[in-house]
């Protein structure tokens, strides 16, 4: 099997809902990721032999195949094809497990993986409408909202609102370091939005997000409950994109890329407790990669409720100071389709930064699913 490798890695600031990015249509904001993406690298447009892209709500201005229709907007050849995947919140991730498969098969040698999203303009939900669940499916699982099986996973590991509160508003103290410091703006394209100005920052992290104020919100899904507004993750507008390569394709095209995909994983998992699957997803890629938790200098696991990278933690014995870093998805936002490239390009810059060795990237998935990556930073020459 060839080695794959990041070449490169853009993303837009990400968008509160109703935000930023509300006036951009997502399939133009899809492509300007797109074209900045192979601009950075020094690549033609028509070199790129796919584009896979991670979209949730595949409905109005993200229907049609809007890896294709973006493509084509970003001014890509006809000849270069689009592909539009869904597998929920780490869509854009399993985009870059696709795209790594056919590169390390020898099918394809460049490959653009990333996700889109505009949740304000294609709300959550939008693509099913009134549909029901099947019977044949609720008569064998209970099928519940992710909101009820972050609850039910507070209460198996045994986590107080009060635990949940603390690691939230340190999503936000920590996104607020991290775009204070500048340490997202290598990582970022600015957009020209609607009403002409530049977007270059993410707007998701809230001033004055204490433990003691997000204490104060009410409860959403149970009456006595723990999840709150506050301890999960925001609805969001944004986009994001990897450059895939052959090792040898990179050589041949005089590039240094920048990490190497070292092992992927995808797992299956209870589709009523439902957000459980980073665990099993992260002891199956560290068997594959042949490493151990330890061995990881940092690791992205999506804050798409504050149970998750908390039981995440508990199962695995990985360090609180490595985890999330520069804030989650509970500060930054939660754009669908786009998060699973947009925390591995933040993974990768962080890697850069630091100067460590191996990166863990980690989404729970709607339904019960769970997909994790690890990467290797790549010394340059």
């Amino acid at each position: 099997m060839r080695e794959v490798v990041i070449v490169e890695g853009v993303r837009t600031a990400v968008g509160r809902r109703k935000g930023a990015l509300s006036g951009t249509r997502p399939d133009e904001l899809a492509a300007v990721v797109l074209d900045e993406l192979v601009t950075r690298a020094g690549v033609g447009k028509e070199q790129v032999e796919d584009v896979i892209l991670g979209c949730v709500t595949q409905s109005g201005e993200q229907g049609g195949n809007i890896a294709r229709t973006s493509a084509l907007i970003a001014g890509f050849p006809i000849e270069v094809p689009g592909v539009t995947i869904d597998r929920q919140c780490g869509s854009s991730q399993q985009a870059v497990h696709f795209g790594a498969q056919a590169i390390a098969a020898g099918d394809m040698d460049i490959v653009i993986a990333g996700g889109v999203e505009s949740m304000t303009r294609e709300p959550m939900f939008s693509n099913v409408g009134d549909a029901k669940p099947s019977e044949k499916l609720t008569s064998q699982y209970e099928i519940i909202n992710q909101g009820l099986s972050a609850e039910r996973i507070a209460e198996k590991w045994g986590m107080s609102r009060r635990e949940l509160d603390e690691y939230s508003a340190k999503s936000h103290e920590r996104a607020f370091a991290a775009i204070g410091e500048g340490r997202f703006k290598d990582e970022i394209v600015p957009v020209e939005t609607a009403d002409g100005n530049l977007f270059d920052t993410d707007e998701g992290p809230r001033e004055g997000s204490t433990p003691d104020v997000l204490g104060g919100l009410k409860t959403v899904f149970k009456e006595d409950g723990v999840i709150t507004a506050g301890n999960a993750s925001q609805m969001s507008d944004g986009a994001s994109a990897v450059l895939l390569m052959s090792r040898e394709k990179a050589d041949e095209l005089g590039l240094k890329p920048k990490a190497r995909i070292v092992a992927r994983s995808v797992v299956g998992s209870d589709p009523t407790l439902m957000l459980t699957g980073p665990i099993a997803a992260t002891e199956k890629v560290l068997k594959k990669a042949g490493l151990e938790i330890g061995d990881m200098d940092t690791y992205e696991v999506n804050e798409a409720f504050a149970p998750v990278p908390l039981a995440w933690l508990k199962e695995t014995g990985g360090d609180p100071e490595k985890l999330n870093v520069d804030g989650g998805a509970i500060a930054l936002g939660h754009p669908l389709g786009a998060t699973g490239t947009k925390l591995l390009v933040t993974l990768l810059n962080r890697l850069e930064r630091t100067g460590g060795r191996y990166g863990l990237l980690a989404i729970c998935e709607g339904m019960g699913m769970a997909n994790a990556t690890v990467i290797e930073r790549l010394d340059e020459e």
